[in-house]
């Protein structure tokens, strides 16, 4: 039971680092993007550039509820991965801690077969293995949930970027009334 608890604490790692690598830097060049286009705005830029997340709701006539949308959908896409960080990082202990308790049973269970020869030599390592399992479901909560802060900070920032965008866009559109 051990070997497969630890098989599944090790996809889990493997799935975090995925999600932080591929959405980290995702993440981060379309901050530059959304950084560029709102720079360009405020410099005078007529249109919004084409990178921006905002370019299909900056039609001739701009609202705040159309923005909302393209925000709402930029969230949506900004935040992707999080919920598997969040079940890895909350599910790797408990799943840690199963196999821990799977194989102290086990242990128990055959010394108990076997007649009465429960020296410290014989319990001992067979404990040691199955407390691996809580040790490894920590091991791999904890960059779980540091990853799931992290990408979630990036999202903050792009979508304040974002915001920021759409309010000089609508700012402008008020300027021009």
């Amino acid at each position: 039971m051990t070997i497969i608890v630890l098989t599944w604490l090790s996809l889990y790692f493997i799935i975090s680092f995925t999600v932080l690598f591929s959405r980290y830097t995702g993440l981060n060049s379309w901050k530059k993007r959304e950084q560029a286009a709102l720079e360009s705005i405020l410099m005078g830029a007529k249109a919004v550039s084409v990178d921006s997340s905002l370019k299909k709701c900056a039609t001739d006539n701009p609202t705040k509820e159309r923005f909302e949308v393209c925000i709402s959908l930029a969230e949506a896409n900004a935040t992707s991965g999080l919920t598997a960080l969040s079940i890895i990082a909350s599910t790797s202990p408990f799943i840690g801690l199963f196999g821990t308790v799977v194989s102290i049973l086990e242990t128990f269970s055959g010394l108990g077969a076997g007649g009465g020869s429960s020296s410290l030599s014989v319990i001992a390592p067979a404990i040691s293995e199955a407390l691996v399992a809580t040790g490894c479901g920590i091991f791999v909560a904890i960059p779980a949930y540091s990853f799931n802060l992290l990408i979630k900070r990036k999202a903050y920032e792009v979508l304040s970027l974002i915001r920021r965008e759409a309010n000089v866009l609508l700012s402008l559109k008020e300027d021009n009334n």
